[in-house]
């Protein structure tokens, strides 16, 4: 059963638990006369739960030209940060949740991802290839706190020395900065910390439980100081909304010590641009029409396009300006990206070690 009914929520991103494109029932909320709240009552906000998944496997494979890496692991399915903008949201559909409210409220934690990556690590003919962390959900959302699957799958690479990258908004990070900063020794690890602009304000909204601008940097710091390779995210950028800080992130990740950036531009696929629609007419109804207008123009007249090569930067005069300002402002700030930057900080793939896994990886 699904809560069409757009409301916002404290603390949430999504304004509404739409159906999954998988559904065969739809319902709509509509109000029968018995409830009687004030007009300024805010809806409470759904607790989050946590489900224990027990995976049959822990490494994604990818495809896609527009990443740099071949395989992945999500700790996590479902992400509470609740970035209402999030392309992994369509995946709640695949086990009958909202990509809605329930991608951010119904949590599935793989407790068994460890286990899993150290039996999988250890196989014969396993040949050794960067691993990412966080391209679908975030490895350090909040319930990394307590559940700590991605310091366990940490661990595990760490063992047998395996390279790998990072993705997130988290300033959790910081607290395995023991791990990481003995890896990034041994040219094992870059971390990508995400920055969309740098208004509490907006990040309340857009990113409701993920850390504040501030407090990412502080991590891009402390990173930084540890002798790890961080790089900033600039992603995604929206005309209209936070395409005006591109500058200010890049001057202010690189004075935290930062080594490189990247970005990339909104996009909306699937049940992504139903619940993007909604969150823009609550909190942005003056400027919506032109944010989608120009969402357009960067689409070729689309919403949303998912060509290789170009869903990640868009096409057109708008997107042409944004690549010219991210290049002049790298330049300034001394900050490397795509082929320079992974040419600068290349890790290291000969070190691994599958031998330090063999004889617990039999036990799995």
């Amino acid at each position: 059963m699904r809560d069409n009914q757009s409301q916002v929520i404290k603390g949430r991103g999504a304004t509404a638990n739409l159906s999954g494109r998988f559904e065969s029932v739809r319902r709509e909320a509509f109000d029968d006369g018995w409830v009687i709240a004030e007009d300024d009552e805010a809806p409470p906000s759904p607790r989050t739960a946590i489900h224990i998944e027990e995976a049959r496997s822990i490494l994604s494979h990818n495809d896609s030209p527009d990443v740099r890496f071949t395989r992945s692991i999500n700790p996590y399915r479902g992400c509470e940060h609740g970035c209402i903008y999030c392309y992994a949201r369509p995946t709640h559909a695949y086990v009958n949740l909202s990509p809605g409210l329930d991608f951010e409220t119904q949590l599935f934690a793989k407790r068994n991802a460890a286990a899993l990556l150290r039996a999988e690590l250890a196989r014969p003919g396993y040949r050794v290839t960067t691993i990412n962390l966080g391209a679908a959900t975030d490895p350090y959302q909040p319930i990394e706190k307590t559940e700590r699957i991605t310091r366990s799958v940490l661990e595990v690479l760490a063992e047998c020395q395996h390279p790998l990258t990072l993705v997130t908004k988290g300033a959790l990070i910081t607290r395995d900065l023991d791990l990481l900063g003995a890896m990034a020794r041994d040219r094992l690890v870059h971390v990508f910390i995400s920055i969309s602009q740098l208004e509490r304000r907006l990040t309340r909204i857009l990113e409701p439980r993920a850390a504040s601008p501030e407090r990412r940097l502080d991590a891009v710091r402390a990173l930084a100081e540890a002798g790890v390779p961080v790089s900033v995210l600039v992603a995604p950028i929206i005309p209209f909304l936070n395409d005006a800080f591109l500058e200010a992130v890049l001057e202010r990740a690189a004075r935290a010590g930062a080594v490189g950036a990247g970005y990339t531009i909104l996009r909306l696929p699937w049940e992504v641009r139903p619940l993007w629609l909604a969150w823009l007419e609550e909190h942005f109804p003056d400027r919506a029409a032109h944010v989608m207008a120009r969402i357009r123009e960067l689409r070729g007249g689309a919403e949303n396009v998912s060509t290789f090569g170009e869903r990640m930067k868009g096409q057109g005069p708008w997107a042409d300006l944004i690549r010219q300002r991210f290049r002049l402002a790298c330049t300034r700030y001394g900050l490397a990206t795509g082929e320079a930057l992974a040419a600068r900080y290349p890790l290291d793939p000969t070190q691994f070690d599958p031998g330090r896994l063999a004889g617990q990886a039999a036990l799995f």
